[in-house]
């Protein structure tokens, strides 16, 4: 890619007007001095490009068309900045401008998921530019922390709360008691989730970022298929206050986590020490903990979406294009050197929430069958108070927390224990993490 000359102003096209986009060129309208300063000559906003008109948007200046072409056509402009959204479109405008050697700007951790290999490597060969920063936890700059900052770190694991409509919903679940159906409908009303929040609460959305962390922390190239992904709508409140109980908040995290037989991706609901620092991130909030080797934990925390928080990493890839960087990205490994672990060889903590028949002895006989697969238990609470169906059976829950355990062992122990004519419902886990090297 050729460097426009320094004292030119960056010429940037726009494809797609939406929350995003609204957001930067609020950005450049109101501190367009100050980030013409920071990139060293001004960044101009050329043409804009949308489905749909929005005649009362500031536009700052730019021509405005409904045809995507009338900004991929135009070789002036030495920036394109994709805020469509989704794949199909957006990753067929990405892939047309990096094979015309262009640079561009992305917020879109979908088609970076699915086919990040794919578009780095079409910038590779004819000389363009992808960067990312705001793909990924929004104003959080933790694309620019795991490819720089923590560059000279043998990273060992991360973990973050990357979903910030998760994260409300099991904030109001722990603080105000909200059933899951409740918390999301308040979610919705204040435009945290969206009318179908499946890629949200079913934790899509947190894996296509994990994807991209897990790419440029460990080398293994974007691996989206490879990612265990569980969402939150089995939480219970009961399950938050047992958590409580016992010292532990309900988070969705998303971990990649290196070890001695490959990399593990996962995506799910996990319960963590109060005392930890991700069990305070509350509301929509994100936090990202990376571990490196000579960094040791540090944590990145900042508002994961909406419009401004967005764009300012959008803004700072531009600056970053316009002082003539590139993004430094990590080679990535051959799929032959590096192994993706399976969800059933991770290995962690369980909370367990046995509904069983309030008899004497149920307690033992579930420990007893734990034993039998080495299943140690670090904590239990028993309920004195029976509760009782339709049936008039008293059952009561027993809970549990084990220390660690690989999964295929647990699910293994839980077969025989659902088995026991004492255990009157599905049996609930959730796994447990304390998020060291331990």
């Amino acid at each position: 890619m050729s460097v426009p000359s320094q004292s030119a102003s960056l010429r940037v096209g726009i494809c797609g007007l939406g929350t995003v986009a609204l957001g930067l060129l609020e950005l450049l309208r109101e501190t367009g001095d100050s980030i013409a300063r920071q990139a060293g000559r001004p960044i101009e906003v050329v043409r804009v490009a949308s489905r749909t008109a929005k005649p009362g948007v500031d536009l700052l200046g730019a021509e405005f068309s409904t045809d995507l072409a009338a900004v991929t056509n135009d070789e002036s402009l030495d920036v394109i900045v994709e805020l469509i959204g989704g794949e199909g479109v957006a990753l067929d405008l990405v892939r047309g401008e990096l094979r015309k050697g262009r640079a561009v700007v992305t917020a879109n951790k979908a088609i970076l998921a699915s086919s990040g290999d794919e578009l780095f490597a079409l910038a590779e060969t004819h000389g363009g530019l992808l960067a990312f920063e705001a793909a990924v936890a929004g104003a959080i700059p933790i694309i620019g922390a795991v490819t720089r900052s923590l560059a000279g770190n043998q990273i060992q694991w991360l973990a973050g709360i990357i979903n910030g409509t998760s994260n409300y919903i099991l904030t109001a679940m722990a603080e105000q008691g909200a059933t899951f159906e409740a918390a999301l409908a308040d979610a919705q009303e204040l435009g945290y989730a969206e009318a179908d929040p499946t890629f949200d609460v079913e934790g899509i959305d947190a894996a296509h970022k994990l994807t991209v962390l897990g790419a440029l922390a460990f080398g293994i190239g974007y691996r989206f298929d490879s990612v265990y992904t569980e969402g939150i709508s089995d939480i219970t409140v009961e399950d938050m206050e047992y958590a409580r109980q016992l010292g532990y908040r309900i988070k969705h995290l998303g971990i990649a986590r290196s070890t001695a037989d490959g990399v593990e991706m996962r995506v799910h609901p996990t319960l963590i020490p109060t005392s930890q620092l991700l069990a305070s991130v509350n509301g929509v909030m994100n936090a990202v903990l990376v571990n490196g080797n000579a960094a040791g934990d540090t944590l990145y925390y900042g508002a994961g979406a909406g419009a401004l928080p967005t764009a300012s990493s959008v803004v700072a890839d531009l600056i970053d294009i316009a002082r003539g960087h590139r993004p430094d990205l990590p080679v990535m490994l051959d799929a032959d050197e590096v192994r993706l672990q399976g969800i059933e060889e991770a290995i962690t903590g369980f909370y367990l929430r046995i509904p069983s028949l309030d008899k004497p002895g149920v307690f033992a006989k579930v420990a007893t069958l734990l034993s039998e697969q080495n299943i140690s238990i670090e904590a239990a609470i028993q309920k004195e108070q029976a509760v009782h169906d339709e049936s008039e059976d008293a059952w009561v829950p027993i809970i549990i927390l084990t220390q660690p355990v690989r999964e295929s062992v647990m699910i293994q122990a839980l077969a025989a224990v659902q088995e026991l004519p004492e255990v009157v419902g599905e049996i609930r886990r959730i796994r447990v993490e304390h998020l060291s090297n331990d």
